[in-house]
């Protein structure tokens, strides 16, 4: 696999760090938008995955997030991060708005029932928190046509995320592909860029083949693109992350990049902080 060897990772850390230290208080931007102050090429910003901290409570990510300058995020309701319970989730929204921290997307939200009642509960949830994106688990390809009718109704965006070989229903972005190609231009994929190369895809390929259907990306990396054990802090591994960054250029993507660091859940912040950072390095180089 490519990997990029014009540019030490070194230099990239450097580079990441000191745009990771540099950002300025952010400006208010729309809500379809990524943050400018986030943004280091065109219209892509780079955000969290509040999986990421998935064993701290609400307080604890903010301060987290705050300490990174990490003001855009994707939350999922897990811990307290974004309830369910519609009480609960305004109570969450007044907590992140006070802290000029702003959602892009919500999920992953699992649509494991072809049920109106179901369905039309997540996209309420997703209205009352402001998201324009539903990052969305394991919906069977049935149920998409249903799902189809909501997403026109609330206008929301509808990224069905890939899980790699062992999601039968949808290992790769080009699964996600085929089943929504022909729908409303609302359907489309969350790229997770690690199980997209554990089901054998080629990354870059695939992020120029689903083009104008790509609504979010989770970025992660691996040694072995086999094994799902083997991830690492991003710059670590294998991951072709600067052909990745040229790819969504190249699609005119507009949306986030978000960190999806799902290892060392206890203690996350080195590996987080040395992942923003070297992404950050690479969107420097391609600046440049």
């Amino acid at each position: 696999m490519f990997r990029e060897k014009d540019t030490t990772r070194r230099e990239f850390l450097k580079t990441g760090a000191i745009a990771l230290t540099a950002m300025a208080v952010p400006r208010a931007t729309s809500a379809n938008k990524p943050n400018r102050d986030s943004v280091l090429i065109g219209s892509v910003g780079f955000g969290i995955a509040s999986y990421t901290f998935r064993n701290f409570a609400r307080a604890e990510m903010i301060d987290f997030l705050k300490r990174l300058h990490v003001t855009d995020v994707n939350l999922k309701d897990i811990k307290d991060h974004l309830p369910a319970d519609p009480v609960e989730e305004i109570k969450a929204l007044s907590d992140y708005v006070s802290a000029g921290i702003k959602l892009h997307a919500g999920g992953t939200i699992y649509f494991d029932k072809d049920e109106d009642d179901d369905i039309r509960r997540k996209f309420e949830y997703a209205k009352r928190a402001g998201i324009k994106v539903i990052v969305a688990g394991d919906p069977a390809p049935a149920t998409l046509p249903r799902i189809e009718k909501f997403v026109k109704e609330y206008d929301i965006r509808f990224a069905l995320h890939n899980h790699g070989p062992e999601d039968k229903l949808w290992p790769s972005p080009l699964t996600v592909l085929k089943a929504v190609k022909n729908m409303d231009h609302r359907m489309g994929c969350c790229i997770d860029v690690g199980h997209t190369v554990r089901a054998g895809v080629d990354v870059v390929q695939a992020i120029r083949e689903v083009g104008p259907r790509v609504f979010n990306v989770h970025m992660k990396d691996l040694t072995n693109f086999t094994d799902k054990e083997s991830q690492v802090a991003v710059g670590q591994g294998k991951m072709p992350v600067k052909r990745i960054f040229q790819a969504l250029i190249g699609i005119a993507y507009e949306g986030f990049v978000d960190l999806e660091y799902e290892i060392n859940e206890k203690d996350p912040m080195p590996g987080v902080i040395e992942s923003l950072a070297y992404m950050r390095g690479v969107w420097a180089g391609l600046e440049a």
